[in-house]
């Protein structure tokens, strides 16, 4: 792509690019807003028209990456055989186990920016969301029992996750990619398994939270408002 085309607004779109293909490389850290510039051929100054600061850039790039992975984890859910019901959260955790081996250095950067609320709305689909909507389908379809069902994502999330990066980073190799497959299997069948065994209570709702978490719950409190207004609106006038 030439330098002229990126006056057509298309800069934007190719500075993120060449963000993306930084980080790629080097994860969250050890590049700059100058250097994505210089990788395209523009003044710094073209790129701070779109982004004031790196921490913008990063936050932009880290919504792409998180929604792409949510796209990713929806369709592999939605091609899972469903005749054995915990197939489409194996293929949930396989998938997301997959996608942070081979793409490591983006899966810190979009890891690092989870913590922000504001950002973690703006993602659709969310992979946090992917996850509650197969744990509520388990209830539904009697795999997971409603009283396991409670504070579930706080094992299944934090297992796979864990899975995830410790095979990224080679804290746990596997010969080849059947078996990194067959351990996430191994993982969910036994977290699920596990979770309607298990006797200890599950913790009150408010002893733990996280930016998922405050983030659905934001989503809620925003529904419920809307919905409210809605109803004021159409209200039969008082006479």
């Amino acid at each position: 792509m030439t330098k002229e085309r990126y006056h057509h607004g298309q800069l934007r779109e190719a500075l993120l690019d060449a963000a993306e293909a930084l980080a790629r490389e080097r994860g969250a850290d050890g590049w700059s807003l100058r250097e994505v510039s210089a990788q395209l051929g523009v003044a710094p100054s073209a790129a701070y028209h779109h982004f004031a600061c790196r921490e913008e850039i990063v936050i932009k790039l880290a919504e792409r990456i998180q929604a792409d992975v949510g796209q990713r984890l929806s369709r592999a859910v939605a091609r899972a055989d469903t005749t054995d019901p915990l197939q489409p959260l194996i293929a949930y955790a396989r998938t997301y186990v997959r996608w942070t081996i081979d793409n490591r250095g983006l899966a810190a950067l979009a890891f690092a920016a989870a913590r922000d609320i504001d950002l973690q709305a703006m993602i659709s689909p969310h992979p946090y969301d992917i996850l509650a909507t197969e744990l509520d389908r388990l209830v539904d379809t009697a795999v997971l029992t409603r009283s396991a069902r409670v504070g579930a994502e706080f094992m299944v999330w934090p297992a796979v996750h864990g899975l995830a990066v410790l095979c990224a980073d080679e804290m746990i190799r596997h010969r080849n990619r059947r078996t990194t497959d067959l351990e996430a299997e191994r993982l969910v069948r036994a977290l699920l398994a596990g979770l309607n065994d298990v006797t200890t209570p599950a913790p009150d709702p408010t002893a733990a939270t996280s930016p998922h978490g405050e983030r659905a719950a934001k989503l809620r409190r925003n529904k419920s408002s809307s919905q409210g207004r809605s109803r004021e609106s159409v209200a039969p006038q008082q006479v």
